[in-house]
């Protein structure tokens, strides 16, 4: 159990848990199942599954990494239907898109740990000020999608003549049709980039790459550019790169949240 978890969810503590890249070691490890859960729902899933893969009637050779953070907030009550297997393949839908009308624009976001509470804060502000509306997919282990996919890459590869390819499962759960995607986490971008070559062109993924202190979790998110405005600055962003919107307005969308396009890059400090 990784109990402070993330580069942004201590406050106060220094440097010394300024931990965004510990996921993605654990992804070099091959018998490790990483997971980075957002709910209690989602922990008690993934250490169900450890219990019975480790000590079960037949135990396997593996271990599990699991990242826990130290920020208090509501714990929602888990989905109707969802099961324990869609939480432990890596992604699910959380929620439905806001019923916004004709002449909505339809986007994915994406994230995992504390900061799905980021996505969905960026989920309303996106509804309310631009008219976009966002379904929401949490994503307990990008490591085990990454997996997932490059099994089904290794298959296909194997066998050409198949009828029925397969499909990576994150490929399944956010497919080419349904809007831009937009991923962050609250560590460096290479993990959420695990899984950007089976996904749409215009999937963008937000971290914590670089060096950041700040005396609140707000400043130091907003200083990482994963906090609400810069989620929904980034999904304006993606629907203009995919062609839902003109340039122009997704660069007064920046503006209008606040952002300054010429902040200091974090990995620049």
């Amino acid at each position: 159990m990784g109990a402070t978890a993330g580069r942004t969810t201590l406050t106060g503590e220094g440097l010394q848990h300024d931990d965004g890249q510990t996921q993605i070691l654990a992804s070099t490890v091959p018998n490790l199942r990483a997971y980075d859960p957002a709910f209690a729902y989602e922990l008690a899933a993934v250490v169900r599954d450890g219990i019975e893969r480790m000590y079960g009637a037949t135990p396997e050779d593996v271990f599990y990494y699991i990242t826990l953070y130290n920020e208090n907030y509501a714990q929602p009550v888990r989905p109707e239907g969802l099961t324990d297997e869609a939480i432990l393949r890596g992604v699910y839908r959380f929620a439905a898109a806001p019923d916004l009308g004709r002449g909505s624009h339809p986007a994915r976001l994406v994230g995992s740990g504390s900061i799905l509470q980021q996505v969905l804060a960026a989920r309303d502000l996106l509804a309310e000020k631009f008219g976009v509306s966002a379904e929401v997919y949490s994503a307990p282990s990008f490591p085990l999608l990454r997996r997932d996919a490059l099994e089904a890459e290794r298959w296909n590869r194997f066998h050409p003549d198949a009828k029925t390819p397969r499909v990576p499962h994150v490929a399944t759960m956010l497919p080419f049709e349904g809007g831009p995607i937009v991923a962050a986490t609250d560590w460096m971008k290479a993990l959420p980039d695990m899984v950007a070559r089976w996904l749409p062109p215009h999937y963008l993924a937000l971290g914590t790459d670089g060096f950041g202190r700040s005396d609140t979790r707000e400043s130091l998110r907003a200083l990482f550019e994963i906090d609400p405005p810069h989620i929904a600055a980034a999904t304006m962003v993606a629907l203009a790169r995919c062609g839902a919107l003109p340039a122009a307005k997704a660069a007064k969308a920046v503006r209008d949240l606040g952002i300054d396009p010429d902040k200091t890059d974090p990995l620049a400090l």
